[in-house]
């Protein structure tokens, strides 16, 4: 027994000392690649690493389309290999572009498109981009303190314990100050130190820019917070909505869609500006529940035109509380320095604003006045057929979710749309009816998916690389200098 007992006691230990080495070797591999992750942002060009990103999330998204199988095994409803990256690209571009019918996927491919079009929208990846950022610039501030240690070490400073405004004793400074600097004495045995000190400077400096860190930081969270909030709040409206209205509730039911997964795919492609829904016919089977839409308006403007806006009143908000005061008013008025180009001034937030406004008003006039008795509207009420054009206008813009068959409504507004849109991802398009075709097919059916759907394969990967360089339009500021990788 006392043999069983030692080793056991002894395959403790060595139980004990293995998993302690296996837990520093794995702390050591993780700080190791984090070290190299952050060595590689930092000496790599931002549009370079945004390519690789948006290639490698598609090609991961790719795969897992690929392992899970489609809800039919029939032959004639599995998508092709390439439609399926194709999928992938327009869900992580957030171009909304489709070759494939949404209800051939199965529960586990709709899950996968909703993680790409989360991580691949405008709020998330600019808030990665930001943690970038700051971690550029703590590595500067690391520079900075290592230097002002060696700098302390071999010529130390003598300065009064009480600084105010720069100003620092006289008989002190005497013997260290060099014989050309310029100080400003007023008189009363104290001077006003000029720049000529570099170590004082540079301490002044790193004070400066630590402020800017922590409200980098402060703005991160503010970010993830309101990327939480928005989210939580749409898809709760939505799964109640579809719970007590039951004309909602029975589409689902009908096309045998999950109602969580329905109302956490609708909501997170509308705030990335997606616009894909799991139905077949996008948003024209909901035409007439007003609620929903209405519920699905603020999603796309809060997850893009007025993010900026809205991003701006949070922060003020949150120093109203006396939360991070200092980070709040550095935030607020120190834009531009901030680095981050969706928190915008105090005046560019306001035209933004009404540029916003001003452009949904126009298109719900033209739309009204034109298209208001048109076909895609019959057999809604008054109140139903405005929410619906509300909700086609905030959508002609960005998201591209649609209540209505575009190819049946009037070129002036088909144009409308085309001018509102130019080059903003949204995808919307006409579909494929075989009702128009110059030259009637024997085998034709109608499709949901997108006139892109018939395209053919080089046609497609043609449309692939404009998703890609969508997505990368920012780095076109600035006369496109962003494009030169080398």
């Amino acid at each position: 027994m006392k043999m069983f007992a030692w080793f056991g006691k002894k395959l403790q230990h060595l139980c004990s000392v293995l998993c302690g080495q296996l837990t520093l070797s794995t702390k050591s591999l993780f700080f190791l690649a984090a070290c190299l992750c952050r060595f590689l942002l930092q000496q790599t060009n931002p549009l370079l690493v945004q390519i690789i990103y948006f290639v490698s999330l598609s090609s991961i998204g790719f795969g897992f389309l690929k392992i899970f199988k489609p809800r039919t095994s029939s032959p004639s409803f599995t998508p092709r290999n390439l439609d399926l990256f194709f999928t992938s690209v327009s869900s992580a571009t957030v171009s909304s572009m489709s070759t494939v019918e949404m209800e051939v996927f199965s529960n586990p491919q709709l899950i996968t498109i909703t993680i790409l079009m989360f991580v691949g929208g405008e709020v998330f990846t600019s808030m990665v981009g930001l943690h970038f950022i700051r971690s550029r610039l703590k590595t500067e501030l690391d520079k900075i303190a290592a230097s002002h240690a060696r700098l302390s070490t071999t010529q130390p400073i003598i300065v009064d314990d009480q600084i105010e405004l720069g100003s620092i004793s006289k008989s002190k400074l005497d013997a260290s100050k060099p014989e050309n600097d310029d100080v400003d004495d007023d008189g009363d045995g104290e001077v006003i130190v000029s720049v000529y000190d570099e170590t004082l400077h540079s301490s002044f400096g790193a004070t400066s820019e630590n402020l800017r860190y922590l409200s980098m930081k402060h703005l991160g969270f503010v970010i993830l917070g309101y990327l939480v909030v928005v989210h939580v709040i749409g898809v709760l409206g939505v799964s109640l909505y579809i719970e007590v209205i039951s004309s909602a509730k029975m589409v689902l039911k009908n096309k045998g869609l999950n109602r969580f997964t329905f109302s956490v795919f609708t909501v997170i492609s509308t705030f990335a500006s997606c616009g894909f829904v799991p139905t077949n016919e996008n948003m024209v089977v909901f035409r007439k529940n007003s609620g929903m839409l209405l519920m699905l308006v603020p999603q796309v403007l809060l997850g893009n035109t007025l993010y900026p806006c809205c991003l701006r009143f949070c922060v003020w908000l949150l120093g109203k509380f006396n939360y991070k005061k200092r980070e709040t008013r550095y935030l607020l008025k120190k834009t531009e320095e901030v680095g981050y180009k969706h928190l915008l001034s105090r005046e560019y937030s306001i035209f933004l604003v009404a540029t916003v406004f001003g452009f949904i008003v126009v298109q719900i006039v033209v739309f009204c006045s034109m298209d208001w008795n048109s076909q895609g509207l019959v057999g809604m009420n008054v109140y139903e057929k405005f929410v619906g054009v509300l909700f086609q206008s905030v959508n002609s813009r960005h998201s591209g979710e649609t209540i209505v068959d575009l190819s049946i409504l009037s070129s002036a507004i088909l144009v409308l749309f085309v001018v509102m849109i130019a080059y903003g991802n949204v995808g919307f398009s006409t579909g494929y009816s075989c009702k128009r075709q110059l030259h009637p097919e024997a085998n034709c059916e109608d499709k949901w998916f997108g006139f892109v759907g018939k395209w053919s394969d080089e046609g497609k990967i043609i449309l692939i690389l404009v998703m890609f360089f969508g997505r990368l339009k920012k780095f076109n500021m600035n006369g496109g200098k962003a494009w030169k990788l080398l």
